[in-house]
This record gives C-alpha cells, structure tokens and sequence, in this order.
C-alpha cells in the first residue's frame, strides 16, 4: 500500500490572482468582486496587502461612509503569503491560527494565484 501525495496549494489555488490598485476605492474592489464572483482582491501595494468582501461589510454594518472610501483604509496590510508547493494542510493551519480565510500564493516574488478556506473545504469534502 503506497501512501498519497499530500495536496499542494498550487493544485487548488485560484488562478491568476484578482488584483485591485491601492488607489481604487471600495466601490470599485466590491464591484470587481462582485463581478468575478470572488471574496478577495490583492490590493498591489509594495508589502502583500489584501482586500476581502468582509472587510466592505463590516465597514458598512459598522456605519462607514464607504462610498467614496479607498480600499487603502479597509485593505489588510504586510498579510502572510505562502508558496505553491506548500502543502494544504499547512496553509490550512495558518488559516485556522491566524484567524483569516484567504492567502495570497507568491512565486518568486510574484502573485501566482489565492487560496481560500473555500478551496480548502471544497478538497476535503
């Protein structure tokens, strides 16, 4: 009985990763993430930052104003990033202890793609 390869983020990332410039505003992440039918955007700024769909919705039931709002002052800065070859269950792990539901996967310095708690339940199930 030969054991199974463990699951690589690379086999069940989203790809290519969504990006949304640091000077667009909320409106314009939420649409996109609408339109693309996604829960998350990396904002493009020069550490790893991200911008997800419950970062807008806590804003809005918190009473924000975010119609004219830049994702900068909702985005998530310096967020962890993993690469592809880690294993699931590792990324998994980071997600249950850091308390987040999406990575950003870097390549050489590149986005390569994004997993989420999403695709993780989806390969388990």
């Amino acid at each position: 009985m030969g054991s199974e390869e463990p699951t690589r983020v690379r086999e069940i990332m989203s790809a290519p990763v969504e990006t949304v410039s640091r000077d667009a505003t909320v409106s314009d992440a939420a649409t996109k993430m609408r339109d693309d039918e996604i829960n998350a955007l990396i904002v493009t700024t020069s550490t790893p930052s991200i911008i997800t769909s419950t970062d807008i919705l806590d804003a809005v039931a918190g009473g924000r104003d975010t119609s004219e709002m830049d994702v900068t002052e909702l985005m998530t800065e310096d967020v962890e990033t993993v690469p592809p070859e880690l294993q699931v269950d590792e990324a998994a792990a980071m997600m249950t202890n850091f308390g987040i539901k999406h990575l950003p996967v870097v390549e050489r310095g590149d986005y390569v793609g994004m997993i989420s708690s999403t695709d993780i339940a989806a390969q388990v199930s």
